[in-house]
């Protein structure tokens, strides 16, 4: 990849205690993105790993000198929302996206947003098709649980907003990134939302996820069912001015398609 060439596309990816898997998955990212149109580079964003994830991401860089990958290094862990927006606003391509770096929903789907956002929508994102382990029944079962709660206690029509599989139109997504409040977890619940009622064109596409089971978990069943209802509710008044301030303005909700 030429140096001097635009950059087309930004990928981040949001690290934490990546070691077992990081050199891995990198490699896979990179050939998908090597087979595609796009001139892109790849933003590495430590939010303070405990493990080898930063060593292996100034080793990972070196082993692709003709690669744009760069990287930022958090000095205080700040969650997940904002280690990936800490990316994308400083991302030099007109789209951004992030992945989850374990790879439960391969690379090969980022052709596929790409080509949405490029053909008008200002968000798309991976829409998770579950393939089923009775030994994770807890996670798929909490996942759907808060995918109906979100849309009864919110009234939006989104059916994934937990996807770790999202890119966006800079432009379009920018002033959205300014109104979030929280940086962690919830971070994807408001981006979304927010994009919804602030009128942005979204586009969710049918990704298959694969559970990994070589990872240690970090769902904590009973607390996180808790602190998901509690974040949902104080979460309500926010949505409730939202939809008045779009009333008032004549702003319709954004357009929701799903891609078959």
């Amino acid at each position: 990849m030429e140096s001097r060439e635009p950059i087309q596309l930004s990928l981040v990816l949001a690290c934490y205690n990546e070691e077992p898997h990081i050199e891995d998955s990198v490699a896979q990212i990179v050939e998908v993105l090597d087979g595609s149109p796009w001139s892109y580079e790849i933003i590495f964003v430590d939010d303070c790993s405990r493990d080898r994830t930063r060593e292996l991401i100034d080793q990972i860089i070196a082993r692709y000198p003709n690669h744009r990958m760069w990287r930022i290094f958090h000095e205080k862990n700040i969650g997940r929302g904002g280690t990936v927006t800490d990316g994308m606003r400083a991302g030099n391509g007109e789209i951004v996206g992030y992945i989850d770096i374990d790879l439960e929903v391969h690379a090969r789907y980022i052709p596929s947003c790409v080509r949405a956002i490029e053909k008008g929508a200002d968000v798309a994102t991976g829409l998770r098709t579950y393939r089923f382990y009775w030994h994770s029944v807890d996670r798929y079962l909490m996942s759907r649980g808060y995918i109906w709660l979100v849309q009864r206690m919110l009234g939006v029509p989104l059916h994934d907003t937990e996807t770790g599989f999202k890119f966006f139109r800079k432009s379009s997504i920018l002033p959205i990134f300014d109104e979030i409040e929280d940086t962690r977890w919830f971070w994807d619940t408001e981006v979304m939302v927010r994009a919804y009622l602030r009128g942005l064109n979204i586009q969710e596409i049918p990704v298959l996820f694969v559970r990994r089971f070589d990872k240690k978990s970090t769902v904590r069943p009973i607390r996180d069912t808790v602190e998901y209802f509690v974040k949902l509710w104080r979460f309500r008044r926010v949505v409730q001015k939202l939809k008045r301030e779009a009333n008032v303005a004549g702003v319709a909700p954004g357009w929701l398609r799903e891609s078959l």
